[in-house]
């Protein structure tokens, strides 16, 4: 089962290096932030916002 991220938390959440909204990949299980290039994992259902566990990105991946 694919676990979902509370649409009213999305809202709220940003990337803590840049301060910009993120998207959510249902897919990948991840919070994107296109500006910073990163990936925030989530775990069963919660937003890992540490840049340390963050995934860079390709650049195919970014959204411009």
């Amino acid at each position: 089962m694919t676990q979902t991220v509370d649409p009213k938390l999305l809202e709220i959440l940003v990337c803590p290096l840049t301060h910009a909204l993120l998207r959510y990949d249902v897919a990948r299980q991840e919070l994107i932030s296109d500006q910073a290039g990163l990936a925030y994992p989530v775990r069963d259902g919660i937003p890992i916002m540490l840049p340390d566990e963050a995934r860079a990105l390709e650049d195919h991946e970014v959204k411009k």
